[in-house]
């Protein structure tokens, strides 16, 4: 006869095999524990499980911290907060991060604007996505963001994506810098739960004090054509490019934000967003002749990633769908 023990060992195998059958069926990344599904709508639209990354265009909001709904707010982008960016197809959040008070914000102080427009700490940023991608489990998200003083990305950017949350839902490839035609599609990025991609403009390569396997520098995987736009014809070109990989290789974003020189008769450059003209700049109209204007670099191929100031304007959503086949 068996004791308790050895009737318990006797079928150890089987209890193993069940806690890794329920861990495979429910969420436990996120803390909540919510059952889960094979992706069969990806990003809002089932036509998108079977895409690739690297072959998809996405809303992208600009300095999305810098919203306000106050027109008078020149240092403003957006005039929504980020969870309805979010609620309105925004699926890329682009944010320029600063140093202030020995903590990372996201802030930019430039000659685009007059001083400081603070949208506070990263974490803070960081956790109100972490909040949305835990309600909206079969959504791709990605950051774009700029370190302009070179912050350190093991010592101070990592740390913030640990607290946050962000860091299990972390995409991390298998070759840094990966090829545009080598990215997962939207089901498998899903599935996986690896759901978050993360560019990073300056530090990623390692010069900010180490690599960060899920931190991609971003420049190495993606051109841009000019930031700070002020000719509302958008002319295009490669812009911001780095090696080893070719032109043909890179996925690419256009700056399709419109700003304006506030300082009168050449005395100075102090540029702001133009949210006057933002309903003809987010027409479908301007931006599909700048998406035209790229594609000659782009060997015809749409953009990967459509920047837009005040998303709560125009055909943005619209226009991006239009250029992945809705």
């Amino acid at each position: 006869m068996k004791t308790s023990w050895e009737a318990w060992n006797g079928c150890g195998v089987e209890v193993v095999l069940g806690f890794l059958w329920l861990a495979a069926m429910f969420d436990v990344s996120s803390g909540l524990y919510l059952p889960r599904r094979r992706a069969t709508i990806c990003n809002g639209r089932s036509e998108l499980c079977g895409r690739s990354y690297g072959s998809t265009s996405f809303l992208t909001s600009h300095n999305a911290f810098a919203w306000s709904p106050n027109p008078l707010a020149l240092a403003r982008t957006q005039a929504v907060d980020v969870p309805v960016q979010l609620r309105m197809g925004a699926r890329v959040l682009q944010a320029q991060s600063h140093m202030k008070d020995g903590r990372l914000h996201f802030c930019h102080t430039s000659k685009h604007i007059f001083g400081l427009f603070d949208g506070g700490s990263v974490l803070d940023f960081l956790r109100k996505v972490k909040t949305w991608l835990d309600a909206n489990p079969y959504e791709v998200v990605s950051f774009i963001f700029t370190n302009p003083e070179n912050v350190s990305i093991p010592g101070v950017w990592k740390p913030i994506f640990d607290e946050a949350g962000i860091t299990p839902l972390a995409y991390v490839p298998p070759a840094r810098p990966m090829k545009r035609t080598d990215w997962p599609t939207l089901s498998e990025m899903i599935d996986a739960n690896k759901r978050v991609v993360v560019f990073m403009d300056k530090g990623a390569d390692g010069s900010a004090g180490g690599v960060v396997d899920f931190v991609l520098p971003q420049f190495q995987m993606i051109w841009e054509d000019p930031f700070s736009p002020t000719d509302p014809n958008f002319p295009c070109r490669i812009h911001r490019i780095e090696g080893p990989l070719e032109d043909n290789d890179h996925m690419h974003l256009i700056n399709h934000n419109l700003n304006r020189n506030i300082i009168p008769w050449d005395l100075g450059t102090v540029l702001v967003s133009d949210f006057v003209n933002s309903p003809k700049t987010n027409s479908m109209n301007s931006i599909m002749a700048h998406v035209a204007g790229c594609a000659p670099f782009a060997q015809g191929r749409a953009p990967n990633f459509v920047l837009l100031d005040y998303l709560d304007v125009g055909d943005g959503k619209r226009a991006v769908d239009q250029l992945n086949g809705f």
